[in-house]
């Protein structure tokens, strides 16, 4: 079969993909370092917020290969790429489980840092629509669950290394230029103007409800009681 050039990862998807390895890379900093950086860390985490959802969107209405229904890890893909079986082009089925189970946790982190609080004086912004119990638990899963982070990235780069030095796969040059080189499959389709504007939309209205601005503000203080002037 001859070699063909077929567009492999459109632009959304790698602007999303690159965006969000240089946002966890400063929640993981600004979150070690605390301080001042607090803010930022609570910055950032409103950014990842609005890339998970954006990602979320366009796995179902942007091009081929981005979308979830392409590569959903199924029994049957799974046991054919066990067997050597398989044959495809984007996300392989372990692959997939790999790119489910970093947004999964990804957004666990946002989603749990968003009720946190540090015991001093940053709150997440929603912290006012749980208890403090509740936000205590949070902030501890929170800062738990960076550790599993820190585990399946090791993964996620583990097995970039092992594709590109022993299957002489690279799997970053399609990310970064959009094309692959391949034997089989078809250049994706999809995942227009519209599509992106929506998923665009989409994800900023979760960041504006994520920032706390739909929370009402709470009740004005009562007033000071008149003290006689005899």
């Amino acid at each position: 079969m001859s070699v063909k050039r077929i567009r492999l990862w459109d632009l959304p998807t790698r602007l999303f993909h690159w965006l969000l390895v240089l946002a966890i890379v400063a929640s993981i900093v600004s979150g070690k370092l605390g301080g001042n950086l607090i803010e930022w860390h609570g910055k950032i985490g409103l950014f990842i917020v609005g890339l998970i959802v954006f990602r979320l969107v366009w796995g179902l209405i942007g091009s081929t290969y981005a979308r979830f229904a392409q590569f959903f890890p199924t029994p049957a893909k799974l046991k054919a790429y066990l067997r050597g079986e398989w044959r495809g082009v984007g996300h392989n089925p372990l692959g997939a489980f790999s790119v489910f189970g970093l947004l999964g946790l990804v957004g666990f982190q946002v989603v749990s840092g968003l009720f946190s609080n540090d015991d001093i004086a940053f709150v997440g912004p929603l912290y006012d629509l749980v208890s403090r119990d509740l936000s205590n638990q949070l902030t501890g899963l929170h800062k738990l669950s960076t550790n599993l982070l820190f585990a399946l990235i090791g993964l996620h780069l583990a097995a970039i290394a092992f594709y590109g030095h022993v299957k002489k796969d690279n799997l970053v040059k399609p990310m970064v230029r959009g094309w692959k080189e391949t034997h089989e499959g078809e250049s994706a389709k999809g995942g227009g103007l519209v599509a992106l504007i929506v998923a665009l939309a989409i994800a900023a209205a979760a960041v504006y409800a994520a920032s706390g601005a739909l929370i009402p503000p709470p009740p004005p203080p009562p007033p000071a009681a008149e003290t006689p002037s005899w």
